[in-house]
Protein backbone atom coordinates (compact mmCIF):
# COMPACT_ATOMS: atom_id res chain seq x y z
CA UNK A 1 0.00 0.00 0.00
CA UNK A 2 1.21 3.51 -0.70
CA UNK A 3 2.37 5.73 2.15
CA UNK A 4 -0.66 7.94 1.72
CA UNK A 5 -4.22 6.66 1.95
CA UNK A 6 -5.46 8.75 -1.03
CA UNK A 7 -3.05 9.78 -3.76
CA UNK A 8 -2.49 13.52 -3.47
CA UNK A 9 -0.09 16.45 -3.39
CA UNK A 10 2.26 16.96 -0.46
CA UNK A 11 0.28 20.00 0.69
CA UNK A 12 -3.18 18.56 0.04
CA UNK A 13 -5.75 18.85 2.84
CA UNK A 14 -5.79 15.78 5.03
CA UNK A 15 -2.40 14.54 3.81
CA UNK A 16 -1.12 13.86 7.34
CA UNK A 17 -4.25 12.10 8.57
CA UNK A 18 -4.44 9.97 5.43
CA UNK A 19 -0.80 8.97 5.73
CA UNK A 20 -1.24 7.94 9.35
CA UNK A 21 -4.34 5.89 8.54
CA UNK A 22 -2.31 4.05 5.92
CA UNK A 23 0.38 3.17 8.48
CA UNK A 24 -1.98 1.05 10.55
CA UNK A 25 -1.37 -2.40 9.02
CA UNK A 26 2.40 -2.05 9.44
CA UNK A 27 1.90 -0.70 12.94
CA UNK A 28 -0.29 -3.65 13.91
CA UNK A 29 2.41 -6.01 12.65
CA UNK A 30 4.99 -4.11 14.70
CA UNK A 31 2.96 -4.49 17.89
CA UNK A 32 2.38 -8.20 17.29
CA UNK A 33 6.05 -8.78 16.53
CA UNK A 34 8.07 -6.30 18.60
CA UNK A 35 5.63 -5.19 21.26
CA UNK A 36 3.92 -8.40 22.29
CA UNK A 37 6.77 -9.90 24.38
CA UNK A 38 7.07 -6.76 26.52
CA UNK A 39 3.29 -6.58 26.94
CA UNK A 40 3.17 -10.22 28.05
CA UNK A 41 5.95 -9.59 30.57
CA UNK A 42 4.10 -6.64 32.11
CA UNK A 43 0.86 -8.62 32.19
CA UNK A 44 2.54 -11.56 33.93
CA UNK A 45 3.95 -9.33 36.68
CA UNK A 46 0.62 -7.66 37.27
CA UNK A 47 -1.32 -10.94 37.18
CA UNK A 48 0.95 -12.29 39.93
CA UNK A 49 -0.23 -9.44 42.17
CA UNK A 50 -3.86 -10.59 41.77
CA UNK A 51 -5.73 -7.26 41.48
CA UNK A 52 -9.30 -7.47 42.79
CA UNK A 53 -10.68 -4.58 40.73
CA UNK A 54 -9.64 -2.53 37.69
CA UNK A 55 -10.05 1.21 37.15
CA UNK A 56 -9.48 2.73 33.72
CA UNK A 57 -8.49 6.37 33.31
CA UNK A 58 -8.41 8.27 30.00
CA UNK A 59 -9.72 11.20 27.97
CA UNK A 60 -11.00 11.60 24.41
CA UNK A 61 -10.00 8.91 21.91
CA UNK A 62 -8.08 7.09 24.64
CA UNK A 63 -11.26 7.02 26.71
CA UNK A 64 -12.92 5.03 23.94
CA UNK A 65 -9.98 2.62 23.90
CA UNK A 66 -10.34 2.30 27.68
CA UNK A 67 -14.03 1.47 27.27
CA UNK A 68 -13.01 -1.36 24.94
CA UNK A 69 -10.64 -2.62 27.64
CA UNK A 70 -13.52 -2.51 30.12
CA UNK A 71 -15.52 -4.93 27.97
CA UNK A 72 -12.48 -7.20 27.60
CA UNK A 73 -11.71 -7.25 31.32
CA UNK A 74 -15.28 -7.87 32.44
CA UNK A 75 -16.04 -10.50 29.78
CA UNK A 76 -12.79 -12.46 29.56
CA UNK A 77 -11.42 -12.02 33.10
CA UNK A 78 -14.63 -11.67 35.11
CA UNK A 79 -13.10 -8.81 37.08
CA UNK A 80 -15.21 -5.79 38.08
CA UNK A 81 -14.01 -2.79 36.12
CA UNK A 82 -14.90 0.90 36.11
CA UNK A 83 -14.04 4.14 34.34
CA UNK A 84 -12.45 6.56 36.78
CA UNK A 85 -13.75 10.08 37.46
CA UNK A 86 -10.46 11.96 37.67
CA UNK A 87 -11.94 15.12 39.14
CA UNK A 88 -12.76 13.25 42.36
CA UNK A 89 -9.05 13.33 43.15
CA UNK A 90 -7.74 16.25 41.08
CA UNK A 91 -10.53 18.75 41.89
CA UNK A 92 -12.13 17.40 45.07
CA UNK A 93 -9.10 15.84 46.71
CA UNK A 94 -10.78 12.51 47.45
CA UNK A 95 -8.48 9.81 48.83
CA UNK A 96 -9.94 6.41 47.92
CA UNK A 97 -8.51 3.15 49.21
CA UNK A 98 -6.99 1.57 46.10
CA UNK A 99 -5.06 -1.28 47.64
CA UNK A 100 -5.09 -4.32 45.32
CA UNK A 101 -6.70 -2.23 42.57
CA UNK A 102 -5.16 -2.05 39.10
CA UNK A 103 -5.36 1.46 37.65
CA UNK A 104 -4.74 1.56 33.90
CA UNK A 105 -4.26 5.01 32.38
CA UNK A 106 -4.50 5.23 28.60
CA UNK A 107 -3.05 8.29 26.89
CA UNK A 108 -1.55 8.88 23.47
CA UNK A 109 0.89 11.56 24.63
CA UNK A 110 1.07 10.80 28.34
CA UNK A 111 1.22 14.53 28.92
CA UNK A 112 -2.19 15.67 30.18
CA UNK A 113 -1.80 17.05 33.73
CA UNK A 114 -5.01 15.51 35.10
CA UNK A 115 -4.03 12.05 33.90
CA UNK A 116 -0.60 12.42 35.50
CA UNK A 117 -2.02 13.79 38.75
CA UNK A 118 -4.74 11.17 39.09
CA UNK A 119 -2.31 8.34 38.34
CA UNK A 120 0.17 9.69 40.88
CA UNK A 121 -2.63 9.93 43.46
CA UNK A 122 -3.75 6.37 42.66
CA UNK A 123 -0.25 5.03 43.21
CA UNK A 124 0.01 6.88 46.53
CA UNK A 125 -3.36 5.33 47.48
CA UNK A 126 -1.96 1.83 47.03
CA UNK A 127 -2.94 1.02 43.45
CA UNK A 128 -0.93 -0.97 40.96
CA UNK A 129 -0.54 1.60 38.18
CA UNK A 130 -0.05 0.95 34.47
CA UNK A 131 0.38 3.62 31.78
CA UNK A 132 -0.46 2.71 28.19
CA UNK A 133 1.00 5.42 25.97
CA UNK A 134 2.72 6.24 22.72
CA UNK A 135 5.51 7.99 24.62
CA UNK A 136 7.68 6.02 27.07
CA UNK A 137 9.42 9.25 28.10
CA UNK A 138 6.17 10.98 29.08
CA UNK A 139 5.32 12.34 32.54
CA UNK A 140 2.57 9.73 32.80
CA UNK A 141 4.99 6.86 32.19
CA UNK A 142 7.32 8.36 34.81
CA UNK A 143 4.72 8.35 37.60
CA UNK A 144 3.35 4.88 36.77
CA UNK A 145 4.77 1.65 38.15
CA UNK A 146 4.40 -0.13 34.80
CA UNK A 147 4.29 1.09 31.21
CA UNK A 148 3.24 -0.31 27.84
CA UNK A 149 4.52 1.43 24.70
CA UNK A 150 1.89 1.09 21.94
CA UNK A 151 4.58 1.60 19.25
CA UNK A 152 2.41 3.70 16.95
CA UNK A 153 5.23 6.02 15.97
CA UNK A 154 4.90 9.84 15.86
CA UNK A 155 1.33 10.98 15.27
CA UNK A 156 1.15 14.48 13.84
CA UNK A 157 -2.45 14.78 12.67
CA UNK A 158 -4.77 16.22 15.29
CA UNK A 159 -7.42 13.50 14.76
CA UNK A 160 -5.99 10.35 16.32
CA UNK A 161 -6.23 7.30 14.09
CA UNK A 162 -3.27 4.95 14.39
CA UNK A 163 -2.84 5.53 18.13
CA UNK A 164 -6.43 4.40 18.65
CA UNK A 165 -6.01 1.05 16.89
CA UNK A 166 -2.57 0.66 18.50
CA UNK A 167 -4.15 1.16 21.91
CA UNK A 168 -6.87 -1.38 21.16
CA UNK A 169 -4.42 -4.07 20.09
CA UNK A 170 -2.02 -3.36 22.98
CA UNK A 171 -4.86 -3.53 25.50
CA UNK A 172 -6.13 -6.76 23.96
CA UNK A 173 -2.68 -8.35 24.25
CA UNK A 174 -2.36 -7.09 27.83
CA UNK A 175 -5.70 -8.56 28.91
CA UNK A 176 -4.82 -11.80 27.13
CA UNK A 177 -1.56 -11.82 29.06
CA UNK A 178 -3.39 -11.35 32.35
CA UNK A 179 -5.33 -14.56 31.74
CA UNK A 180 -2.42 -16.48 30.29
CA UNK A 181 -3.64 -16.36 26.70
CA UNK A 182 -1.44 -16.05 23.63
CA UNK A 183 -3.44 -13.41 21.74
CA UNK A 184 -3.45 -15.57 18.61
CA UNK A 185 -6.84 -14.19 17.53
CA UNK A 186 -5.11 -10.91 16.61
CA UNK A 187 -2.68 -12.44 14.10
CA UNK A 188 -5.06 -11.90 11.15
CA UNK A 189 -5.66 -8.20 11.86
CA UNK A 190 -2.84 -6.60 9.81
CA UNK A 191 -3.83 -8.44 6.62
CA UNK A 192 -7.51 -7.60 7.02
CA UNK A 193 -6.76 -3.97 7.92
CA UNK A 194 -4.75 -3.64 4.72
CA UNK A 195 -7.66 -4.97 2.68
CA UNK A 196 -10.12 -2.58 4.32
CA UNK A 197 -7.94 0.49 3.81
CA UNK A 198 -7.58 -0.39 0.12
CA UNK A 199 -11.34 0.17 -0.35
CA UNK A 200 -11.05 3.97 -0.33
CA UNK A 201 -13.12 4.48 -3.49
CA UNK A 202 -16.00 2.61 -1.90
CA UNK A 203 -15.90 4.84 1.18
CA UNK A 204 -15.59 7.99 -0.92
CA UNK A 205 -18.79 7.09 -2.75
CA UNK A 206 -20.56 6.47 0.55
CA UNK A 207 -19.32 9.78 1.93
CA UNK A 208 -21.13 11.71 -0.79
CA UNK A 209 -24.42 10.66 0.87
CA UNK A 210 -23.49 12.50 4.04
CA UNK A 211 -21.77 15.63 2.76
CA UNK A 212 -24.71 17.82 3.78
CA UNK A 213 -25.80 15.91 6.88
CA UNK A 214 -26.78 18.16 9.75
CA UNK A 215 -26.38 15.46 12.38
CA UNK A 216 -25.70 11.75 12.71
CA UNK A 217 -26.57 9.04 15.21
CA UNK A 218 -24.13 6.17 15.73
CA UNK A 219 -25.08 3.07 17.65
CA UNK A 220 -23.81 -0.37 18.58
CA UNK A 221 -23.72 -2.85 21.43
CA UNK A 222 -21.08 -4.88 23.21
CA UNK A 223 -17.57 -4.69 21.82
CA UNK A 224 -18.83 -2.40 19.04
CA UNK A 225 -20.01 0.35 21.39
CA UNK A 226 -16.54 1.90 21.85
CA UNK A 227 -16.29 1.96 18.05
CA UNK A 228 -19.54 3.93 17.85
CA UNK A 229 -18.22 6.46 20.35
CA UNK A 230 -14.88 6.81 18.57
CA UNK A 231 -16.54 7.18 15.17
CA UNK A 232 -18.76 9.95 16.53
CA UNK A 233 -15.73 11.73 17.94
CA UNK A 234 -13.87 11.49 14.62
CA UNK A 235 -16.82 12.89 12.68
CA UNK A 236 -17.30 15.76 15.10
CA UNK A 237 -13.68 16.81 15.32
CA UNK A 238 -12.98 16.62 11.57
CA UNK A 239 -16.22 17.51 9.76
CA UNK A 240 -17.97 19.35 12.65
CA UNK A 241 -21.13 17.31 12.10
CA UNK A 242 -22.90 16.78 15.45
CA UNK A 243 -22.65 13.01 15.89
CA UNK A 244 -24.44 11.38 18.82
CA UNK A 245 -23.30 7.95 19.96
CA UNK A 246 -25.54 5.58 21.89
CA UNK A 247 -25.54 2.03 23.06
CA UNK A 248 -28.36 0.37 21.16
CA UNK A 249 -30.09 -0.32 24.47
CA UNK A 250 -29.91 3.35 25.46
CA UNK A 251 -31.11 4.46 22.03
CA UNK A 252 -34.40 2.67 22.67
CA UNK A 253 -34.82 4.49 25.99
CA UNK A 254 -35.87 7.83 24.51
CA UNK A 255 -33.39 9.04 21.87
CA UNK A 256 -35.04 6.84 19.22
CA UNK A 257 -37.72 9.52 19.03
CA UNK A 258 -35.35 11.88 17.17
CA UNK A 259 -34.60 9.33 14.42
CA UNK A 260 -36.27 10.09 11.10
CA UNK A 261 -35.63 9.42 7.42
CA UNK A 262 -33.40 12.47 7.08
CA UNK A 263 -30.69 12.18 9.72
CA UNK A 264 -28.35 9.25 8.97
CA UNK A 265 -27.91 6.46 11.51
CA UNK A 266 -24.68 4.45 11.47
CA UNK A 267 -24.91 1.04 13.11
CA UNK A 268 -21.73 -0.85 13.99
CA UNK A 269 -22.80 -4.50 13.92
CA UNK A 270 -20.20 -6.75 15.49
CA UNK A 271 -20.27 -10.29 14.13
CA UNK A 272 -21.17 -12.13 17.33
CA UNK A 273 -23.21 -11.64 20.47
CA UNK A 274 -23.02 -7.84 20.30
CA UNK A 275 -24.55 -7.87 16.84
CA UNK A 276 -27.24 -10.29 17.98
CA UNK A 277 -28.11 -7.96 20.87
CA UNK A 278 -28.33 -5.04 18.44
CA UNK A 279 -30.81 -6.80 16.12
CA UNK A 280 -34.00 -5.50 17.82
CA UNK A 281 -32.59 -1.98 17.54
CA UNK A 282 -31.93 -2.42 13.83
CA UNK A 283 -35.50 -3.66 13.37
CA UNK A 284 -36.87 -0.59 15.14
CA UNK A 285 -34.69 1.73 13.06
CA UNK A 286 -35.89 0.16 9.83
CA UNK A 287 -39.45 0.43 11.09
CA UNK A 288 -38.97 4.18 11.49
CA UNK A 289 -37.63 4.51 7.95
CA UNK A 290 -34.19 5.54 9.15
CA UNK A 291 -31.42 6.28 6.64
CA UNK A 292 -29.43 3.33 7.98
CA UNK A 293 -25.73 2.82 7.25
CA UNK A 294 -24.33 -0.48 8.56
CA UNK A 295 -20.71 -1.39 9.19
CA UNK A 296 -20.67 -5.14 9.68
CA UNK A 297 -21.39 -8.55 8.12
CA UNK A 298 -22.69 -8.80 4.55
CA UNK A 299 -26.23 -9.86 5.49
CA UNK A 300 -26.68 -6.85 7.77
CA UNK A 301 -25.33 -4.43 5.16
CA UNK A 302 -27.66 -5.83 2.48
CA UNK A 303 -30.66 -5.18 4.75
CA UNK A 304 -29.69 -1.51 5.25
CA UNK A 305 -29.87 1.60 3.09
CA UNK A 306 -26.09 1.61 2.69
CA UNK A 307 -23.05 0.14 4.35
CA UNK A 308 -19.56 -1.28 4.41
CA UNK A 309 -19.06 -5.04 4.59
CA UNK A 310 -16.42 -6.05 7.09
CA UNK A 311 -14.36 -9.22 6.51
CA UNK A 312 -15.15 -10.63 9.93
CA UNK A 313 -15.95 -14.26 9.09
CA UNK A 314 -13.88 -16.35 11.47
CA UNK A 315 -12.53 -13.30 13.33
CA UNK A 316 -12.96 -13.39 17.10
CA UNK A 317 -15.55 -10.86 18.25
CA UNK A 318 -13.22 -9.31 20.82
CA UNK A 319 -10.70 -8.16 18.17
CA UNK A 320 -13.20 -6.96 15.56
CA UNK A 321 -13.17 -3.36 16.93
CA UNK A 322 -9.66 -2.95 15.48
CA UNK A 323 -11.22 -3.48 12.04
CA UNK A 324 -14.58 -1.79 12.65
CA UNK A 325 -13.11 1.66 13.19
CA UNK A 326 -11.09 1.72 9.95
CA UNK A 327 -13.93 2.42 7.46
CA UNK A 328 -15.32 4.97 9.91
CA UNK A 329 -11.98 6.78 10.10
CA UNK A 330 -12.02 6.78 6.31
CA UNK A 331 -15.61 8.04 6.28
CA UNK A 332 -14.77 10.93 8.61
CA UNK A 333 -11.85 11.84 6.38
CA UNK A 334 -13.86 11.66 3.14
CA UNK A 335 -16.86 13.57 4.49
CA UNK A 336 -14.54 16.30 5.73
CA UNK A 337 -12.79 16.60 2.37
CA UNK A 338 -16.16 16.63 0.59
CA UNK A 339 -17.26 19.52 2.81
CA UNK A 340 -14.19 21.53 1.80
CA UNK A 341 -12.42 21.27 5.15
CA UNK A 342 -9.00 20.07 6.21
CA UNK A 343 -9.07 17.05 8.56
CA UNK A 344 -5.45 17.73 9.52
CA UNK A 345 -6.37 21.02 11.16
CA UNK A 346 -9.64 20.88 13.10
CA UNK A 347 -10.44 24.22 14.65
CA UNK A 348 -9.88 24.79 18.36
CA UNK A 349 -7.97 21.54 18.92
CA UNK A 350 -4.46 20.83 20.20
CA UNK A 351 -2.56 17.54 20.06
CA UNK A 352 -2.01 17.46 23.82
CA UNK A 353 -5.14 18.58 25.72
CA UNK A 354 -4.01 19.89 29.07
CA UNK A 355 -7.06 19.32 31.26
CA UNK A 356 -6.56 19.62 35.01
Amino acid sequence: MSATYPAGEDDAPGRIMSGEMAEQPAMLRRILGQGAPAIRAVAAEIAARKPRFVLLTARGTSDNAALYAKYLIEITLGLPCGLASMSTTTAYGAKPDLRDVLVVTVSQSGGSPDLVASTKAAREAGAVTLAVTNNPDSPLAAVSEYHIDILAGPEKALPATKTYTASLLSLYLFVEGLRGGDGAAAAILPELAEAILARKDEVRALASRYRFAERMVITSRGYGYPTAKEAALKLMETSYIPALSYSGADLLHGPLAMVDNISPVIAVVTDGRGGEALQPVLDRLRGRGADLFVVGPKAQVEAASAGFVLPTAGVAEEVQPVLEILPLQMLAYEVTIARGQDPDAPRALAKVTETR
